[in-house]
């Protein structure tokens, strides 16, 4: 079974929520991001969510696209990205939480869509988010994905007509990624009053788990959302930390030991039983 759809029917008996850690590949390095991913399954995340730099973010906040900048000029390829994806999958410290992967389409068309999802599959990534990929356009890297036991995390948001959003949620595999948000990613100190709504509706119309994100930042906004949605996903909150705490001087375990108290910090109200 696809370890995105191992978690949440695991999670599901035991009436609990995903926490997923948004993390930008190469920010401040490579390294760093391999151990910041096995900090955050020790941490408490239930997956993790992986950022591949771009030059051109589709909806991403100043946060993560600063991190996208950073991380492209220290050279950061998709080759090395999956490589480090790779070793987490590897040797007797093996991680075995699911991994997906934040990735523009135009990466996975200029490198060859078979030879992508190929490459992801052996890495060991089990699903990808594809933001600037139109449901309409869909199908073909849908079959792609579905070939190599993949799961297309597809993207709902509160002005998604309707009729669109169930057409994107009858394509979508392994989770549906609601945006709590109209506009781009970024850390809010409130949250629209009609999120818990909107995702109750999502949910008498698909059996998919649904997830959470643009917005989450901290543990009470954690903590209310856990009974809302099956995960929720933390992204420029954490990124801005590494970055804070890089150019703080912190890097190694000083760095990793602060960004996993923060996720630990999240993790803590997720237990909905």
């Amino acid at each position: 079974m696809n370890r995105i759809d191992a978690l949440f029917a695991r999670l599901k008996s035991e009436n609990r929520c995903a926490l997923i850690p948004f993390l930008t590949a190469g920010d401040p390095d490579l390294e760093t991001t391999e151990r910041l991913v096995r900090e955050a399954f020790a941490r408490g995340a239930g997956l993790v969510e992986i950022g591949v730099p771009y030059s051109d973010p589709i909806a991403d906040g100043p946060v993560i696209a600063e991190s996208y900048t950073r991380a492209l000029r220290k050279g950061v390829k998709v080759e090395s990205i999956l490589e480090m994806i790779g070793t987490l999958r590897q040797g007797p410290k093996a991680e075995n939480g699911p991994i997906v992967t934040m990735v523009s389409y135009s990466i996975v068309l200029k490198r060859g869509v078979d030879r992508y999802l190929s490459e992801a599959k052996t890495a060991g990534v089990d699903g990808l988010i594809v933001p600037d990929l139109p449901v309409e356009e869909a199908e073909g890297l849908a079959k792609g994905i579905k070939s190599q036991d993949l799961r297309l995390i597809q993207l709902v948001t509160p002005t998604t007509p309707r009729e669109r959003a169930l057409k994107i949620a009858e394509t979508t595999t392994g989770f549906l990624y609601y945006v709590s948000v109209a506009g781009i990613t970024g850390e809010r100190r409130a949250l629209p009053a009609d999120l818990a709504s909107n995702v109750a509706w999502l949910r008498e119309r698909t059996s998919l788990p649904i997830c959470v994100g643009f917005g989450i930042a901290e543990a009470d906004q954690v903590r209310a959302l856990a009974p809302v949605a099956d995960g929720l996903i933390v992204g420029s909150a954490l990124v801005r930390r590494v970055a804070d705490a890089h150019s703080r001087g912190l890097s190694g375990d000083s760095l990793v030991t602060e960004i996993g108290g923060f996720i630990a910090e999240l993790a803590e109200g997720l237990n909905l039983s």
